[in-house]
């Protein structure tokens, strides 16, 4: 059962971006992480190699200070926040939950979940504002016509 202090230790390391040195320190080697519905991956090596093809994949990842744990005996549940910025410049929030079943003072399961849809409502929002925009300067230029026509 991880003290809260270890647990405390594993949100500071995650919380100044040390993701991979975080999995090396706080995961059993045969750590299991999963994400939502998705087949779980299974062993520290594995988790560290993913984790560091999902930072390759960004221009940036940051986690938001704020982060707040619950602790009940060997079960953890932590609320990350994180902010990802895509090569192309995407921006995205992602609010996830992440429970965990800890053996001794190391991770041995952990599942997240989130909705996915948070990866892609930046992207809907711009499309949105943009129509909007569009439609407004239709509508000012019908206006304008219509106004020099009379």
């Amino acid at each position: 059962m991880p003290s809260r202090e270890r647990i405390e230790h594993f949100i500071t390391q995650v919380e100044q971006g040390r993701y991979v040195e975080a999995i090396e320190e706080f995961y059993t080697e045969e750590a299991t992480a999963q994400e939502n519905l998705e087949s779980p991956l299974r062993g520290r090596k594995l988790l560290i190699a993913n984790e560091r093809g999902v930072l390759r994949s960004f221009e940036a990842v940051r986690t938001v200070p704020g982060t707040w744990y619950l602790l009940d005996g060997d079960r953890a549940v932590i609320r990350w926040v994180f902010e990802f910025i895509r090569r192309d410049g995407h921006r995205f929030t992602q609010d996830e939950l992440a429970h965990q079943r800890w053996i001794g003072d190391r991770i041995d399961e952990e599942r997240f979940y989130y909705d996915p849809a948070q990866q892609h409502l930046g992207a809907t929002l711009r499309v949105r504002q943009t129509i909007g925009k569009l439609f407004l300067r239709a509508g000012f230029m019908r206006a304008k016509q219509r106004s020099s026509q009379l």
